[in-house]
């Protein structure tokens, strides 16, 4: 085994939940044929709402995929995260015939969201009915970790685990401890983020924060770096990945490596009124120095793509003040999905890994015309085949958060 500051954690499995497909190949089916995940919100009527769109899951049914013990007592997002763990580790090929100790498997994930829904039932049945009527599993659902203990005990993960909350950028986050917690010395830590808050309170809550589009056109609405960009659409879903330390995989014959997390940093944006910069171009610089890369060494960037002009204009500007003006293909592809909050970073990352492997680029949704003050070469229209060795990942949450991942492909 090597020693802490040389272990190399690679991702050994893949799973995606996301609008627009259940599975990792559905996935990025979707992503390269274009498929819009974005649709009108079918789960309540939300004809009075001043946005009716959103990037839903439509064809998961948690009874096939779930014992019917966990049903009542998990929120959809947990439902979502606990059929994405099952996925991944049986696309790693972990179970109980691959010798690692309980011990040697953590848990690492991010929500930003909650238990909305699940919360928003029990509170009606206690302003309905009364506090004899709420379930006792209200105590944990709504909790933010509660992804991190229920994919735990379902699977017998007692390693170092850890629950994250950075609304889009704890995604990424928690792929980054994920990668620490390897390098200390986990021999296996299943990472990811998955979020849901399509019910009428959680989509309220949305929709309070003025940043969500109001276009009706699902065509129309969430365009990325678009001269028309007029805020993004909500999503729900994410990924889950097992990262693993590089040794350990080896010794258990895993069956693929799809990369290795070759760098992460995090940070944080100065107090509105500064006028200092933002801080999201520092954290990619972090996370290219980690793994030991400069901006020429990057062949794609997988952006926030926030869908907000000034936001977009922020990001086309760290981008090129970091790579030089169209110095690096860029891509949005949740664009087809919609931002799915803690797991819109997973869910990047993921398609970014299957980017890597199959050498070419998702475009960025419907987005069209994009303004040449940003001086993005921005992959637009249709996929586009290139030569990728390395890939740096994105992410910006509300009031601040930023963080950066870099992958790179696997060592031969």
């Amino acid at each position: 085994m090597s020693t802490p500051d040389r272990r190399r954690a690679v991702v050994t499995g893949l799973s995606v939940a996301a609008p627009g497909g259940l599975g990792t190949e559905r996935y990025w089916k979707s992503l390269l044929t274009g498929e819009n995940g974005i649709a009108e919100l079918s789960r309540f009527d939300a004809s009075r709402y001043p946005s009716r769109l959103a990037g839903q899951i439509d064809d998961f049914e948690a009874s096939e995929h779930l014992p019917s013990r966990l049903l009542p007592q998990t929120d959809v997002s947990t439902r979502y995260a606990l059929a994405a763990a099952d996925w991944a580790l049986a696309d790693a090929g972990v179970g109980p015939e691959s010798g690692l100790d309980d011990y040697d498997l953590g848990v690492v994930t991010s929500t930003a969201q909650g238990g909305f829904d699940f919360t928003h039932r029990e509170f009606h049945k206690l302003w309905s009915q009364g506090p004899a009527y709420v379930s006792v599993y209200e105590s944990f659902a709504w909790f933010y970790a509660v992804n991190t203990g229920q994919i735990s005990i379902r699977n017998a993960m007692r390693g170092p685990s850890a629950a994250l909350v950075g609304e889009q950028a704890g995604g990424l986050d928690a792929i980054g401890h994920a990668r620490r917690t390897v390098r200390r010395g986990t021999r296996l830590v299943l990472s990811g983020g998955v979020d849901s808050a399509l019910d009428p309170w959680g989509f309220a809550s949305q929709l309070s924060g003025g940043l969500v589009s109001t276009v009706a056109d699902p065509e129309r609405a969430y365009l990325p770096f678009d001269v028309d960009a007029s805020g993004y659409v909500p999503g729900e879903g994410g990924a889950v990945l097992i990262v693993e330390d590089a040794d350990s995989a080896r010794a258990r014959g895993a069956e693929r490596i799809y990369g290795e997390i070759a760098g992460y940093a995090a940070t944080f944006d100065p107090a509105p009124g500064s006028g200092r910069p933002p801080a999201l171009g520092r954290a990619a610089e972090l996370a290219l120095a980690e793994a030991g890369l400069t901006p020429a060494d990057i062949s794609v960037v997988f952006a926030d793509g926030a869908g907000v002009p000034e936001l977009d204009r922020a990001e086309a500007d760290t981008l090129a003040r970091l790579f030089g003006p169209r110095g690096v293909p860029v891509t949005a592809p949740k664009a087809l999905t919609g931002r799915l909050c803690a797991g819109g970073g997973p869910a990047d990352l993921a398609a970014a890994l299957l980017a890597l492997r199959d050498q070419v680029i998702p475009a960025t949704g419907r987005t069209a015309r994009v303004p040449d003050a940003y001086a993005l070469d921005l992959v637009t229209g249709r996929p586009r085949e290139a030569a990728l060795s390395a890939a740096l990942v994105l992410a910006r949450g509300r009031h601040g958060f930023n963080s950066a991942v870099v992958v790179t492909a696997p060592r031969l």
